[in-house]
């Protein structure tokens, strides 16, 4: 008797059992619920701060840019030369080549002149924009002194001068080492594709470099943006030379004396292309091979103010205003996700947008 009683005591009836298996069913089922819903949560956070991270890295790079928009640009922009060759308009301006991302477009035909600043309305892919600023590059100290100086001066020695020289045909420029620091020496380089402004009182001009021979820096016609018009009479140096009354070039010419900067040109605009599922933020620099700065990009739209405060939220130059008088940009960026949220099945989406003042554009004279 004792013995059975014992071993009716020991352990769980079928029933206990079946009913302890349930209740562990349902803890393990909402665990894991639980579990699934933490790794869904967490994978939403990743992908937004994802999509932040490239948004902002980019938007930094934009600002960036566009505060020095215009540093060391003239007022006007850079004038561009007449070609009496190839006529893209009734003004007589050849259109030049504008960076971009299936390279076929231009800045507008018929500008006299290059602006800090240039709209792209809808010329990205998708009806996305794009942007193209200019502003000076100092990391070459080619302004120091102008190109050619007289001794006697006093640069860069007491009775010094500056042994450069302009090409009259406007094929190429030649530095004096003693006035200009050799690229190699500075740690910087003149490249082919840079942008080279002269200026002088005559005005200025924009010319983009074909080969280097250091000293002489060259500019062959057929370049990349159009810009160098050599071996034309109304060439793109040419109009800089004294007592030039283009396109008669029958008496001996000179110029003044000439300063010489680097420009720099930097685009904005989307690349579906390289990888049409990965969206990416380009940032180009002349012609050069655009960077990526920001991926999982969808959408890069720009509008302008104009200084009058009237025009304003503009996303092209409205009619009897120009380019000089953006004063500021406004920019929206939207992104989605690389990859679908495991929770709703669809791609996140998100979007940030600032406002950047042009500094170098934002100035002016109320009392002229």
């Amino acid at each position: 008797m004792r013995l059975s009683r014992m071993k009716r005591q020991a352990g769980f009836t079928l029933v206990e059992f079946i009913i302890a298996i349930g209740i562990t069913g349902v803890a393990l089922a909402a665990t894991m619920l639980a579990f699934r819903d933490a790794t869904q949560v967490n994978q939403n956070v990743s992908l937004s701060e994802d999509m932040t991270d490239n948004m902002r890295a980019g938007l930094n790079m934009m600002e960036q840019d566009l505060i020095q928009t215009a540093t060391g640009i003239p007022t006007g922009g850079i004038s561009l030369p007449a070609n009496t060759k190839t006529a893209a308009c009734t003004s007589g301006i050849t259109a030049v080549n504008r960076p971009s991302l299936n390279g076929s477009t231009t800045f507008p035909a018929c500008n006299i002149s290059l602006p800090a600043i240039e709209p792209g309305f809808n010329l990205g892919p998708n009806a996305t924009d794009e942007v193209t600023l200019l502003y000076q590059d100092n990391s070459l100290a080619l302004n120091t002194y102008p190109v050619f100086l007289a001794t006697g001066n006093g640069a860069p020695g007491t009775n010094g001068g500056c042994a450069g020289s302009i090409a009259l045909s406007g094929a190429s420029v030649t530095f004096d080492p003693k006035c200009v620091v050799s690229p190699s020496a500075s740690g910087a380089t003149i490249n082919v594709g840079d942008l080279l402004m002269f200026s002088n009182a005559n005005g200025n001009a924009l010319v983009a470099v074909t080969s280097v021979s250091w000293p002489t820096v060259f500019f062959a016609a057929n370049d990349a943006f159009k810009l160098n018009q050599t071996g034309d009479p109304c060439g793109t140096l040419l109009q800089l030379q004294s007592g030039n009354a283009c396109p008669s070039t029958s008496q001996a010419l000179s110029y003044p004396p000439t300063t010489v900067i680097r420009v720099t040109m930097v685009s904005y605009y989307l690349d579906n292309v390289s990888f049409p599922n990965h969206v990416e933020l380009i940032r180009r620099i002349n012609f050069n091979t655009g960077q990526t700065v920001g991926d999982t990009l969808q959408t890069l739209h720009f509008t302008y103010n104009f200084s009058d405060g009237v025009a304003v939220n503009e996303t092209t130059v409205p009619p009897n205003y120009s380019e000089t008088q953006i004063r500021s940009v406004n920019i929206y960026l939207g992104a989605q996700s690389d990859a679908t949220s495991q929770k709703s099945g669809k791609f996140l989406q998100s979007s940030v947008q600032t406002q950047v003042s042009l500094r170098s554009m934002t100035f002016f004279n109320q009392y002229p």
